[in-house]
């Protein structure tokens, strides 16, 4: 900081997740309940003492380091893709990762707490170093009269086709793992500024390579590998 001061902070856990890649991971939490999470504690943590009572609650919050991000790449302005992708706004009024401290929050939901922590609704790229967990306490940490500036509004979600020549291989998969890539790919994971064409993307998830093609109708599965 300006002051020549440093805090610091050391992972109590890492994050297991299908995103193993930062192009495709939601941008909000909650939004694809399928995207699982595995909390592996390190081993100062691990013992089962540290989560007793966590069972008793339905969500988390979890705090985070956006270690993908390089610390050199702070910005005082950033483009949110609910703006569009070209407007400008201050960086502290948006979840942007590119900030002064790296450090993330999501609210996620609990699936179980022994023998694994196990999460759902993540939007955190695998691997990720974990700073702090707590429980969601729905009276304090719920606002319902909140206003929420330029995104009111849950994200649009575009429909999602399988191509006819990959449609063998999706119906082989288990529902979980289709409504996993369905729901990645109906929130739109590409820059917001292209619209107009079709423009094809890649992305992997879990052990699986997805292409597809995003058009201003909706999207299409092309190739699952």
């Amino acid at each position: 900081m300006s002051d020549g001061s440093v805090i610091a902070m050391q992972p109590i856990a890492y994050l297991r997740s299908p995103w193993v890649e930062k192009f495709g991971v939601p941008r909000q939490p909650g939004l694809i309940r399928e995207a699982w999470g595995e909390v592996e504690f390190v081993e100062e943590f691990a013992k089962p003492e540290a989560r007793e009572g966590l069972e008793g609650f339905s969500h988390l919050w979890v705090t985070f380091l956006f270690d993908r991000v390089p610390p050199d790449e702070t910005r005082l302005r950033v483009r949110p893709p609910r703006l569009g992708g070209n407007d400008k706004i201050g960086v502290f009024a948006t979840r942007s990762p590119f900030r002064p401290n790296r450090i993330g929050l999501s609210v996620c939901e609990i699936e179980s707490v022994f023998p694994t922590l196990r999460l759902r609704g993540v939007d955190i790229v695998d691997g990720t170093p974990i700073l702090d967990i707590r429980p969601y306490v729905s009276y304090v940490d719920a606002v319902p009269d909140a206003v929420a500036g330029f995104a009111p509004d849950p994200p649009l979600r575009v429909p999602v086709s399988i191509n006819p020549m990959v449609a063998e291989t999706w119906n082989a998969m288990d529902e979980e793992e289709q409504r996993l890539i369905e729901g990645m790919i109906s929130l739109r994971p590409g820059p917001a500024y292209q619209t107009g064409s079709t423009r094809v993307y890649r992305a992997r998830i879990g052990s699986r390579e997805v292409a597809w093609a995003m058009g201003d109708e909706g999207a299409e599965v092309r190739e699952l590998t």
